[in-house]
């Protein structure tokens, strides 16, 4: 898949080119927020599973959690679930 030319634009633009790949830079950024995004997106998708089979359990907030990459370290936001009672005894 191809990345427009605009959206490459939109990234880079304010940004100084020699600090693109530098740590806390534009790739780590998008480390971050891609990361962030599909652990929502897991998240969604499991609460919309247990909800259609009758679960009431839900989003409770966000946690932080720090993740080593390849060259540096960065602190994702992690959503958290709020689990139902149990009716089990």
């Amino acid at each position: 898949m191809a990345i427009e030319k605009e959206l490459l634009d939109q990234l880079l633009a304010g940004r100084d080119p020699n600090e693109v790949f530098a740590k806390d830079g534009l790739l780590d950024d998008l480390k971050k927020a891609f990361s962030e995004r599909i652990l929502n997106a897991e998240l969604d998708e499991h609460l919309e599973g247990e909800r259609s089979e009758g679960s009431a359990n839900r989003r409770n907030g966000h946690s932080r959690k720090s993740v080593l990459t390849g060259r540096s370290k960065m602190t994702l936001t992690i959503p958290r679930t709020a689990r139902a009672p149990s009716t089990r005894s």
